[in-house]
């Protein structure tokens, strides 16, 4: 059996490595659906807010209204020193690749999966007409790779 959850957040990022608008500095509200298997026990199989409990604190404090940004621009580096310089703090969520849609489906599976919950598909919606869909066979087979 299979639920499904969605959810939102909003967040600020750039890709460095390309050549159009998407190197700009600029936002997207991303719509995140979770695809989870469940076993049904009785008449039901989990309560939809055991999900809600645990993923709606985590993206609030790790992604809403934050920054996405990739470890290795160069731009990370300058909000850094300035927070230093300022005393200002960013909520900085760092990638160990560019920020694209594609690498945050991954590293949402893999947080996700890491809470317990057996996520199964993932999709996340960039624009109005722009959605990834993420897999749990594309994640095994990527995550083998490392």
């Amino acid at each position: 059996m299979n639920i499904q959850k969605r959810y939102k957040f909003y967040a600020a990022h750039r890709n460095e490595e390309l050549q159009d608008k998407c190197r700009n500095i600029h936002g997207h509200r991303y719509g995140i659906v979770c695809h989870f298997a469940v076993e049904r026990r009785g008449a039901i199989s989990t309560l939809f807010g055991e999900f809600d409990e645990v993923l709606e604190p985590f993206f609030k404090q790790h992604y809403d209204h934050g920054m996405l940004i990739h470890v290795h621009d160069p731009l990370y580096k300058t909000l850094l020193r300035h927070q230093q310089e300022t005393g200002e703090c960013f909520k900085l969520k760092t990638f160990d690749a560019p920020t694209s849609v594609e690498n945050l489906a991954q590293m949402l599976f893999t947080e996700i999966r890491n809470f317990g919950f057996d996520l199964q598909l993932i999709e996340i919606q960039e624009t109005d007409s722009s959605i990834v869909a993420y897999t749990y066979d594309d994640w095994v087979r990527e995550t083998s790779q490392k």
